[in-house]
């Protein structure tokens, strides 16, 4: 009998090798995520395809078979959600070890009544379920709360009027939960202040083409109107965030190449950062290209400011902003870094890259600086969360010496296969500690 083949729980990584080459990437978790709930609430036959195998959506799916859907998986990437209206048991743990578990409430308030641990994930700080409890009240719900999770009772609505919520930031989780809500109540929504990340507006589009009507208005808001629904296939967007990654473990080793599979629109906060710090992206058929010969002592066009933000579609996305800094500490300049989103994801990330000898000032818990070039050494760190792990990775194949790379679970959580991807483009990565 074959043996099952553990997954390896740290990584070895030599640096000191150029990156070059062409990749793809594989389907978004971020924009994965908010598709298999939609699946859960539609009512109808959907089928989700390039769904990548991170830990993450692997444990959504299989939580998604207790809210009365049926999933069929048809390849790796495939998954076929049929309505059976057999509501199980939510197996609690595993609904505890992911962030986006508050994803399963409409889909279980369909059937009356939401039970479900605090979320886990990532432990970048504080990221309260207050806002999502806002909404649900706005459409009637009953909310209560304990030390072991929460619990949220389908309103009874006595007529479908418009349901309209002003959002005091434009949170992604939020957005998702309140357009699924609105489907399940079959109540038109206006949603002011709505995220608009590329994740949001492609599950937007996808609704569309079931026979909802959503849209965002010319002020912004967001108007959803449930329709009848229909049987639908919708494709997982390329993953952005590990694109932007691998673009910065290139440019960080001096390197050059494609990254395909990744819609570019979805990179131009990114691209045009790289860009005027002094690694001009190309737009090619299916993906980026980062040119040919861009050496990263070569003094930047302007240093890297990498402010995460949620306003506008031109503004960072907070997962770039760890990869940007691990490429920042082998360019010349002042480099800055700000993330009010995620406020514990810097006490994380500085402290590791720490270990392999980076400087960097702390102006404040989410706002820090460094000057670069700076030698790293390899070291033992520690993954301890889904980015902080990926910006290791960039660090470590840019520093001198061996890297271990510790806690890589939480790497998978994000990205199937992120140090495979890293080989194709001639990274020396082996699973495990280094032998001996």
């Amino acid at each position: 009998m074959a043996q099952l083949k553990i997954p390896a729980t740290a990584l070895t990584v030599r640096g000191g090798r150029t990156l070059s080459g062409t990749v793809m990437v594989d389907g978004s978790k971020n924009a994965a995520l908010p598709l298999l709930a939609a699946a859960a609430v539609l009512g109808k036959p959907v089928t989700v395809t390039n769904l990548p195998a991170s830990s993450d959506v692997v444990a959504l799916t299989t939580l998604i078979a207790s809210t009365g859907v049926l999933a069929n998986t048809s390849g790796p990437h495939t998954v076929h959600f049929t309505p059976n209206g057999r509501v199980g048991r939510i197996d609690r743990a595993l609904a505890a070890r992911i962030r986006a578990s508050y994803y399963l409430v409409p889909a279980l308030l369909a059937h009356g009544v939401a039970d479900l641990p605090w979320p886990g994930g990532c432990n970048v700080g504080e990221r309260g379920m207050d806002l999502h409890f806002t909404v649900y009240e706005a459409f009637g719900d009953t909310v209560h709360t304990d030390s072991n999770g929460y619990r949220i009772i389908l309103g009874r609505a006595r007529e479908r009027s418009l349901v309209e919520i002003k959002l005091p930031f434009r949170s992604r989780g939020t957005t998702v939960v309140a357009l699924l809500r609105a489907l399940v109540a079959q109540r038109p929504l206006l949603l002011h202040s709505p995220s608009l990340s590329p994740e949001v507006t492609g599950l937007v589009e996808a609704l569309g083409l079931a026979d909802h009507y959503a849209a965002y208005l010319p002020d912004g808001a967001l108007y959803v109107e449930p329709g009848a629904a229909c049987p639908v296939r919708w494709k997982v967007p390329g993953d952005k965030i590990e694109a932007g990654t691998l673009l910065c473990a290139m440019a960080a080793t001096g390197g050059h190449g494609r990254v395909l599979g990744v819609d570019s629109r979805h990179l131009t906060p990114l691209t045009t950062l790289l860009t005027t710090a002094g690694f001009p992206i190309a737009i090619v058929n299916g993906g980026v290209e980062l040119a040919r010969g861009v050496s990263p002592t070569q003094k930047p066009i302007r240093p890297i400011k990498a402010i995460a933000s949620l306003e506008s579609l031109s503004d960072l996305d907070a997962d770039f902003e760890p990869p940007l800094m691990a490429l920042a500490l082998t360019r010349t300049g002042e480099h800055a870094f700000a993330d009010e989103i995620n406020p514990g994801r810097h006490a994380n990330l500085l402290s590791q890259l720490r270990r392999l000898g980076a400087v960097i000032v702390e102006d404040s818990p989410t706002a820090c600086r460094l000057t670069g070039p700076q030698t790293l050494t390899g070291a033992r760190v520690e993954a301890l969360d889904i980015r902080t792990g990926a910006a290791l990775m960039v660090a470590a194949l840019a520093a001198e010496g061996t890297t271990v790379v510790t806690r890589v679970d939480q790497l998978r959580r994000g990205h199937a296969d992120l140090p495979g991807k890293l080989r194709l483009l001639g990274a020396d990565i082996i699973d495990g500690p280094p032998e001996g």
